[in-house]
């Protein structure tokens, strides 16, 4: 499985998203630190879930990364995380 699948599967499980974007940015980041042949290295995600509700910018950056706390142990470099409520993300539109 690719990374980009484990990131969005993990996240759609702890999180039910009713939106989310899985994004993989390597290819931006060749030649620089932390890049490994091959990517799957750095990534972005857009997650809109009712989980983050009450919750602060902080408290919803910690939630994803303790979701994906292996990924970012090993092979991942780099976590872009954009994580709103659905109402922010109609806000916003």
């Amino acid at each position: 499985m690719s990374m980009a699948a484990t990131i969005e599967a993990k996240l759609r499980a702890a999180l039910a998203p009713a939106r989310l974007v899985v994004e993989d940015q390597s290819e931006m980041h060749a030649g620089h630190a932390g890049a490994r042949e091959g990517g799957e290295s750095h990534f972005a995600v857009v997650v809109e879930a009712e989980a983050f509700e009450g919750m602060n910018r902080l408290a919803r950056q910690r939630l994803v990364n303790e979701t994906l706390k292996e990924e970012l142990a090993g092979s991942i470099h780099a976590l872009s995380i954009r994580a709103l409520t659905p109402s922010e993300a109609q806000n916003k539109a």
